[in-house]
């Protein structure tokens, strides 16, 4: 029992003892703490007063320094900004291996269906569904010309439709053959559009000794020329022929050289001429006998009544029924009559010439017009004697049939519209294709027969390179029929198209800035 005591006062001494020391440390930090620690404290509280005063002393200077260097920061932060767009909107929109140089709409590097590659622009003969790179070729179908079985006499025979140079009907039309006298509607137009009227031509020895047919003109004698047109074209006379051709270019020689020339300026490819009357011969290098073709002579005289600028000279002289003059010195005179008995066949009849040599036969080309139709029928080898009336049972065949079967359609497709075209590395993705034609131009009528049809083809780009130009011809509308083409109109671009550039890219970085 005694011992039990005196340990529970050892452990009440202890506990004691604990509590004062707990007691004792919260009272020093209520006090602040031990003296040394109080004196760490008062030393901080010193070094920051005195930073302190420092700092308060220098404020305006520091002021300054801090929004300097925040300006600083401010600005390279917007340039930091301005340099991340641009790269994103280069990134975005530069193509690939740009080197950096401004192309405007008027630049070179328009692609058209001539100059650009093969894969993007060659043209196509499929569908346009089954064309999407390239030139798209959209081919409308038209209804194959049917055969004629027309009864002809002569060897060589073509209906053609002067306005457009159809050819309606042939023969053998471009079997070569001699043309006797419709020679000389050559003769006769070369020397309306060279000469004048009121030359006064000197026969030579040369013209005066031709063969019959003749007005026997004398050598050293003066006429008009266009008393001598005349006699060429209502009589025939191969005299005048070789005068009129002397006058107007030196010699007959030089004449062939104008006949040959002026033939190929119209489009004939299989003529030559040696004679201004048409008189049988052979000239040139290979010594190629004078000869034409149905189709050529054809072409000819649609030349000589629709295109030439003396076509209406040159048709009121074919058609006159008679004609008299003398020479200049009133010593001769002479009355011509017109022998082209068509003229007053058919009343659509407008001019024509005969021809006949023994090795030609019997020859005719004319022409018939009516209601705004005007249609040229060419005759060669159709017949030798007696059958001299051939040409005309042809003529009438062959111009009955035109008259009959051909008429005026318009066949313009108004309002047609053309899939934009894609333009590579062009600021725009695409741009518009228009037909470049103005509204009152938008008209074609054509002679065709009923269940005939034409053949529109229209060939245009899927894809251009920019720069583009706008209204720059890229396609064409092309109107055929039976595989001839009567008429072609551009297809240009609608947009102007500027390249992507650096340049382009800074200026949509700036807009995009200056838009927020």
């Amino acid at each position: 029992m005694k011992h039990q005591t005196a340990y529970s006062l050892v452990k009440w001494k202890q506990g004691a003892a604990q509590v004062r020391r707990r007691e004792g440390e919260r009272g020093r930090l209520r006090k602040g703490g031990t003296k040394p620690e109080k004196k760490n404290r008062e030393e901080q509280r010193k070094v920051l007063k005195g930073r302190k005063e420092k700092e308060s002393n220098a404020g305006g200077r520091q002021g300054k320094v801090r929004v300097k260097a925040f300006g600083r920061k401010a600005e390279q932060g917007f340039l930091g900004m301005l340099g991340g767009i641009f790269l994103a909107v280069s990134v975005t929109l530069l193509p690939a291996g740009q080197d950096g140089k401004s192309e405007t709409a008027g630049g070179s590097a328009l692609a058209s269906p001539e100059t650009v590659s093969s894969e993007r622009a060659s043209f196509s003969a499929e569908p346009a569904s089954q064309s999407l790179s390239g030139i798209l070729d959209e081919t409308l179908p038209a209804q194959a010309k049917p055969e004629e079985d027309f009864k002809l006499y002569a060897q060589s025979a073509v209906l053609m439709d002067a306005g457009t140079g159809r050819i309606l009907y042939e023969k053998d039309g471009k079997t070569k053959r001699p043309m006797a006298s419709t020679t000389k509607i050559m003769t006769c137009i070369l020397a309306l559009e060279e000469g004048s009227p009121e030359d006064l031509v000197t026969v030579s020895s040369y013209a005066a000794s031709m063969p019959d047919v003749q007005l026997n003109i004398r050598e050293g004698e003066q006429y008009y020329l266009k008393d001598l047109l005349y006699s060429l074209m209502l009589e025939s006379h191969n005299d005048t022929a070789v005068a009129v051709a002397e006058h107007i270019a030196g010699s007959v020689e030089e004449f062939a050289v104008l006949m040959n020339q002026k033939a190929r300026d119209i489009g004939c490819t299989d003529t030559w001429f040696v004679t201004p009357n048409g008189l049988d011969g052979a000239g040139g290098p290979q010594q190629t006998p004078h000869s034409t073709t149905a189709e050529d002579l054809a072409r000819i005289m649609s030349y000589c009544i629709t295109q030439s600028p003396k076509r209406e000279e040159f048709i009121e002289l074919t058609r006159t029924a008679s004609h008299s003059f003398a020479d200049r010195e009133g010593k001769r005179s002479f009355y011509c009559a017109n022998h082209n008995a068509f003229l007053t066949m058919m009343p659509e009849a407008l001019t024509g010439k005969t021809g006949f040599t023994g090795a030609a036969g019997y020859c005719y080309v004319g022409a018939v017009q009516d209601e705004g139709r005007t249609f040229v029928v060419s005759l060669l080898g159709c017949g030798w004697p007696p059958h001299k009336t051939y040409k005309w049972s042809d003529m009438k065949t062959l111009s009955s049939y035109a008259l009959r079967e051909y008429g005026w359609r318009e066949v313009f497709e108004s309002g047609k519209t053309f899939p934009d075209a894609a333009v590579k590395d062009g600021v725009a993705e695409k741009t518009g294709l228009v037909l470049a034609v103005p509204k009152e131009e938008q008209t074609l009528r054509v002679l065709m027969r009923e269940g005939e049809e034409a053949d529109i083809r229209y060939r245009y780009p899927s894809e251009l390179e920019a720069p583009v130009a706008a209204g720059t011809p890229v396609g064409s509308a092309d109107y055929y029929i039976e595989g001839e083409l009567l008429k072609s109109y551009p297809i240009c671009t609608r947009d102007n198209v500027e390249r992507i550039s650096y340049l382009y890219c800074l200026r949509q970085c700036v807009r995009q800035i200056f838009s927020f």
